[in-house]
Order: structure tokens, then sequence, then C-alpha cells
């Protein structure tokens, strides 16, 4: 609420003026009554009209003015609120947003935000005006006839106790509610995502089924907590209207033995009619806040996830590195590195070692689920190594300001990810001021610019949401020409290519080896062709180095390798290729299998 003060000073203070009025029109109506009316004065009766008319034109400009400040106040905060959970969000690592889950956090952005925004306009507005209006008119029943007025002292109390029972029942009720709309936004936003992949195996009624559960145990869940809290408004009239008969039996009889007036009478059950619809108006703020209290608990847990640590030690300040010549000195190095995610029974990575000098290529080839995309997403500390230290430059990555690590990486994702707008804007998320030379050099060397030329808006042609009017293998290129344009020191090419047909990818291989001798490239792929002039070739198996070398080496001591270069080529060019390798480098296979790590020489 903060940049708010003024707005929530001036709404109560407009509410309770507002309220001052209200509860001065039974007094008013009171004289009328008996000085007016019962005495045939009309002079009185229409000065006193003309002061009703007067407090009620106060009372609407007061109620006006409250409301612009109350709903002021309510929208910033909502708008800070949602900039901050944002800005938080973005800070959590990928392993604080894998067991958040995306459909919880939009939850939390947009129903929950919404339900507290509501809350604080009618707390600004209510919670000290429906008080004032009851305990006001309370005190000045007793101002009019003190023990008429002890109707209003036993009333008053049970109204408390019942708004207090329902509230109490309410609250945890409307946080199962919340939760349930999560577990909607889960199964909408994977039906969305995945309509093509359910309408090819024939899923849509059961997938129809999970839903029409989910939203038949969300209803149910409203009506019951909805029927607890529709209890707030019979109760509350019932026992407004009890106490309403009681002060009309009993004036009733205090006004024929002459003790009370009429005008007295009919001012108290003023005061109980003000006291109905506060209360009223004071069940709907109930419930309402209620259901805030409930999403703010659950913004709260987002914002109670504390990001991992994210140094600010400068380059300067940083450990110092080897006293190595920069040409000689590992650019990269993986020393005893694991990776346990999460809430996972076993690693996804154990015990990798692995030198990388500056301007290799490495290749990293493996089965599905044997941890390559893992290997690659510890670099840019997408993941924190769970044992063993991950050094760049000689330096820890966890010494690394975020931002400088990142700067120097250019990470193409398994899943080719584009963003609503031009191709122009989507390429300079790779560096905001590039020139449109720039831009055409990358797309020329990520095997895009042919496609893109053919466009009539050319560069500014416009991409749908995650590039939908795009190809596979376009949309592949353009990320991969996306993380050139930052002229990275480092680019990963997470199985970026595999959508590429064999000719395009080797044209991109040979460009990048061009493009710039001193960049260091990593390139996760299930084909062996796609990684067989790397300069080093990682072979992983269940998260375990299985084997590493060039391409020859692994195909004469590799048996993991052999098997994925049999399973692609066939076994007869798995002989042939061994035989030619054979006759290469026979002492340079000894020493790659000399040098493999104690726990990756299984099957090396």
């Amino acid at each position: 609420m903060r940049g708010y003060g003024k707005e929530c000073v001036f709404g109560p203070l407009f509410k309770l003026l507002e309220v001052t009025f209200e509860l001065l029109v039974p007094l008013v109506v009171a004289r009328i009554v008996d000085e007016g009316i019962a005495q045939g004065n009309t002079g009185e009766v229409l000065g006193l009209g003309a002061l009703l008319v007067a407090f009620g034109a106060a009372g609407l400009a007061s109620a006006v003015t409250a409301q612009y400040f109350a709903a002021k106040a309510a929208a910033g905060f909502a708008a800070a609120m949602r900039h901050d959970l944002f800005a938080h969000v973005q800070r959590l690592s990928f392993s604080d947003l894998d067991a958040i889950g995306a459909s919880t956090i939009i939850t939390r952005l947009t129903s929950d935000v919404n339900q507290i925004q509501t809350g604080v306009n009618l707390v600004l507005r209510l919670v000290l005006r429906s008080p004032f209006v009851v305990f006001g008119a309370m005190i000045m029943a007793f101002v009019v006839d003190a023990r008429a007025a002890l109707v209003f002292a036993v009333t008053i109390p049970v109204l408390a106790v019942v708004v207090a029972v329902i509230m109490l029942i309410s609250i945890p009720l409307y946080r199962g509610v919340q939760n349930r709309l999560d577990r909607i936004t889960t199964l909408t936003r994977e039906n969305l995502a995945g309509v093509r992949v359910i309408r090819a195996f024939r899923r849509e009624r059961a997938e129809r089924e999970a839903f029409e559960e989910a939203a038949d145990s969300l209803t149910r869940a409203q009506l019951f907590v909805g029927r607890i809290s529709a209890l707030m408004n019979p109760l509350t009239y019932a026992i407004v209207n009890i106490g309403i008969a009681v002060l009309i039996w009993s004036g009733a009889v205090r006004v024929d033995a002459g003790l009370l007036t009429q005008g007295a009478v009919i001012a108290l059950v003023n005061y109980f009619s003000q006291i109905l619809v506060e209360l009223v108006k004071m069940a709907n703020l109930v419930i309402t806040v209620t259901k805030a209290l409930a999403c703010n608990r659950r913004v709260k847990q987002i914002l109670a996830v504390e990001p991992q640590p994210s140094t600010t030690v400068s380059a300067a300040n940083a450990p110092a590195a080897e006293k190595l010549p920069s040409a000689e000195r590992p650019f990269i190095e993986f020393d005893h590195v694991s990776l346990t995610y999460r809430g996972a029974q076993a690693p996804a990575l154990e015990d990798i070692c692995l030198t990388v000098r500056r301007g290799q290529t490495i290749g990293v080839i493996g089965g599905t689920g044997s941890g390559k995309s893992s290997l690659v997403n510890l670099i840019p500390r997408f993941y924190e190594a769970s044992q063993g230290t991950l050094s760049v430059d000689g330096t820890p990555v966890g010494a690394w300001p975020l931002a400088e690590l990142r700067a120097l990486t250019g990470m193409v994702p398994q899943r080719a990810m584009l963003f609503n707008g031009t191709i122009a804007e989507n390429l300079r998320w790779g560096n905001a001021s590039a020139s449109s030379a720039d831009l055409k050099q990358a797309l020329e060397v990520a095997q895009a610019l042919d496609f893109v030329e053919k466009l009539p808006e050319g560069l500014n042609a416009p991409i749908a949401q995650g590039g939908s009017n795009l190809s596979g293998g376009q949309r592949q290129r353009l990320t991969i020409a996306r993380a050139l344009v930052r002229r990275p020191r480092i680019l990963v090419l997470d199985d970026s290519a595999s959508a590429l047909d064999y000719a395009t990818d080797a044209r991109l291989r040979r460009a990048l080896r061009e493009l710039d001798p001193s960049m260091t490239v990593f390139i996760v792929s299930q084909r062996t062709a796609s990684v067989r002039f790397a300069d080093q070739i990682v072979v992983l198996e269940d998260g375990r180095m299985a084997g590493i070398g060039t391409h020859e080496e692994l195909l004469a001591s590799c048996p993991v390798y052999q098997e994925i270069y049999a399973s692609q080529f066939g076994q007869d060019a798995l002989e042939k290729s061994q035989a030619e390798a054979r006759g290469t480098a026979p002492q340079a296979m000894a020493a790659a299998g000399a040098a493999l790590p104690a726990t990756g020489r299984k099957g090396a």
C-alpha cells in the first residue's frame, strides 16, 4: 500500500462523514413526527425536510469521494502486488518453478490477486463504516431512550457471534475452493497446449471427463461453502427482525403509558434498520474478505519461496583462476559434478568429469533421459549442481554474477519457443541493439535467411504466439539465430536441430565453425551425424559418462556409442567405420580410454 497513504486515510474518513449524516437522519425524523406532524406545524416539517435533503446530498458526495479513493488504492495495490509477484517469479530457479507449477502461478497472478483487490476495496469502504454505524446507532438509541436501547445491547453481540462463527468456518473452505481452481487451470492449460496430441490419440472423451470431474469437484466445494456463507443474511435478518419486534412491542406499551413519544419509537426502528442494512453489507464484506484472506495466503506461499542466492561478486573479487595462459587454461570444467532434481529418487547426473578448452566443439549424445539437457543446463546455472564443482574460465559458476554468466551464454533450448511479434523483435531478444546487418548475419549462419527473405515483410514478418505460424524447422533456425545475435562465448544447442534435414544440419555446423573460432559450442543431439566432427563427444547413459573422445575413438571403444551409430546407419556401416577408425588413431583411442574417469569407464 506504499504510495497510497492518502487514499487509505481519506477513503475511510469520507465514509465516516457519510455515516455521520446517516446517523443524524432518525433524530430529524423523530422531530418531524413529534414537533411537526403531531402539532400540525407545517413550517417545521418543511424546514426539517430540507435539512434531510441536505444530509442526503452531503452523504452522497461523501460516499462518491470515498469510493474514488478506495478504488484508486485497491487498483494500485493490486498492480503493485502483480508486479512484485511477477518479479519474484522471475527470480525463482527452474527447480522452484518445477515444484510450484505454471498453472499455480497463473492462478495466483490473476484470480487470487483480483480477489485480494476486491477485498482491499471493500475493507477501505466498509471496515470502519459498518462497525461505526452499528455501534453509533446503538449509542444514538441510548441517547433517544436508554431503556428501549437495551434491546440493541443484546442483539449486537449475538450478531457478532454469528458473523465470527461463519467466517471461521468459511476461510479454510474458500482456500480449498481456490486449490481446486488451480486444478481447473492446469487441465485447461494442458489441453490447450497439447490439443494436437490429444486429438492424435483420440483422448478427447477422457480429457473431457477429467475436466468435468475437476469442474464438478470445484462446483461442489463452491456450493458447500456458498451455503454456509448464505446463512449470514437470513440469520442476521432474523435476529434483527426479532429485535425490531421486541422494540415495537415494548415501545408501544411505553408510548401508551406516556413514557415515550411516537417519534422516538420511529427513530429507534430506523436505527435498527440501519444496523440491519450494515450487517447485510458486513456479511458481504466478511465473505469477500474471507476469500481475499485465503487468496492472500496462497500469494504469500509464492512470495515465501526464497530464490536461490544470486551472488553479486564482481569478476575482480571472484576467486583467482589458475595461473595459466588463457589458451591453455580449461574454459569449462566439470569436476565430479552430480545433479539430483528436487523430489527425485535418483540423480539425473552422477560424477561427471569433463574439461573443455576455449573454442572447442563438444558433442553430447545419449538415449532419451540420459541427462544430456541436464548437463548443459548447469552451465548458465539454470539448475545448481548437487555435488562437485563446475567452473567457467577458472571461476566456479557460483561465484559468477548470474547476469554476467548468462551474458556469456547463448542458449537454444530443446523446445523452440518464439514470442508474439515480428522476426526482428524475436531476434533482438539476444541483443536489443543489434542492427539489421547483425540480424541477417545471424540468420545466414542459422540457415534461416533464405526463408525469411522470401516472406513479403522480411524481418518485419509477424510471428504468432509460440511461433505457431512457422514449421518446426523454421522455429528451430530462428531460435538458433536469436542466440547467435548476442555473439556468445558459449553456445549451447540443446537438440535444436532435430527438425532439420541432414544437409541443413551439416551447413549449420560448418557455418558455426567459421563464425567465431573462439566460441565454445555444445551440441546436444541424438544424431551421431550431428556430433561426429566435434572435438570431444560425451556419451551419457543413465546420467553417467559411458565414454568420451572423438567419433573414431568412440566407435572403437564405446559400446553405447556403437549401438547409437548402428541404430542410425546400420551394422554394416558401423563395422566399416570401426575398421577405418582402427587404422587411423589406435594410440589416440588408448589415450582417451585412459583419460576417462574411473566412474565413466564402464563400457568405454
